[in-house]
């Protein structure tokens, strides 16, 4: 029996999208990634994903057309970033144009694309306006809307923008995800587990501390160094949570550890919301970006689910 949804993702990075889309009953056809990490990471934990290891500048989607439900990618943040030089359209790794070229090809029943909060920024305002009059042109009508992960139980703030865009018709029927009322958990409770699996006696006092959630993930680019949580002002953030955010461990404290400790790849996974059994490929730095740059699971499920239901 065919799934009643299918999907074609762009810009899968290591399948925190996937992951919600899959969770949120959608089947995917193919996904598209540039970095090489990322794919195999897909490939690592599902081995029938047709996986693209390309540019999605050289991807075709016209074998596609009319069977995909579902066209959906976290296309590249640093255009719009407030880390950047919110260069928009004029910085060429902007793939929002490439992502309108395959709705035109594709003819999806429903877009979903994410990027950062610097995108509802007043800058870009004409920008925005001229991605919803290409889509109207191809006969869909959209809406963006900034929705905080934390709102989904994932223990973290990481604001993300969120397109959607479907025909008059079921855009109708859309509605966007009510938050969760209950708050998400501590990065104290969430990874208590982990900083005491090697022993350390202070893991208990040390999880009364981290008594908030983290300070949103940033994965970086390769054109910087290790890995680590942020720039100075998220560091700080960590460092009320008794975590040094100045790198990452190889492994959880071990007894006899003392001061703040640093989390490892896996910590951050779980508090970006992947799994536990999503194993990540590459070495630690490699990892941490892949994790670093994701779009949380909780919150790509739950805006999938709506559109599914506007599907019907």
């Amino acid at each position: 029996m065919a799934p009643k949804f299918t999907s074609l993702e762009i810009c899968a990075g290591a399948g925190g999208q996937a992951i919600g889309l899959e969770r949120a009953g959608f089947s995917h056809v193919a996904l598209v990634e540039f970095d090489s990490d990322c794919c195999a990471t897909l490939k690592l934990n599902r081995p029938n994903w047709d996986v693209f290891h390309q540019d999605v500048r050289s991807f075709s989607g016209k074998k596609y057309a009319g069977k995909i439900s579902l066209l959906a990618g976290g296309v590249p943040c640093p255009p719009f970033s407030v880390a950047g030089k919110q260069l928009g359209k004029e910085d060429d790794r902007d793939l929002f144009p490439e992502a309108i070229r395959l709705v035109k090809e594709i003819k999806p029943d429903a877009v979903m694309l994410e990027n950062v909060r610097g995108l509802l920024a007043p800058p870009f305002v004409a920008y925005r306006e001229s991605i919803e009059k290409d889509l109207k042109k191809l006969g869909y009508e959209s809406q963006w809307k900034l929705i905080n992960a934390s709102e989904f139980g994932v223990s973290q703030l990481r604001p993300r923008v969120v397109l959607v865009a479907m025909k008059p018709e079921k855009m109708a029927k859309f509605k966007w995800p009510t938050p969760k009322k209950k708050k998400p958990p501590t990065v104290g409770y969430l990874l208590l587990d982990l900083m005491k699996s090697n022993g350390w006696e202070g893991a208990g006092k040390w999880a009364e501390k981290a008594n908030q959630i983290a300070p949103t993930l940033v994965g970086g680019s390769k054109k910087h160094g290790g890995p680590d949580l942020g720039p100075t002002r998220a560091r700080k953030k960590w460092a009320e949570l008794a975590v040094d955010g100045l790198g990452l461990a190889n492994e959880s404290p071990a007894k006899g550890f003392i001061g703040n400790p640093k989390i490892t790849v896996r910590m951050a996974a779980r508090v970006q919301g992947f799994p536990d059994k999503w194993a990540l490929f590459g070495k630690k730095t490699t990892s941490y970006r892949q994790v670093g740059n994701a779009f949380p699971p909780a919150v790509a499920e739950a805006v999938a689910k709506q559109i599914a239901k506007a599907l019907g």
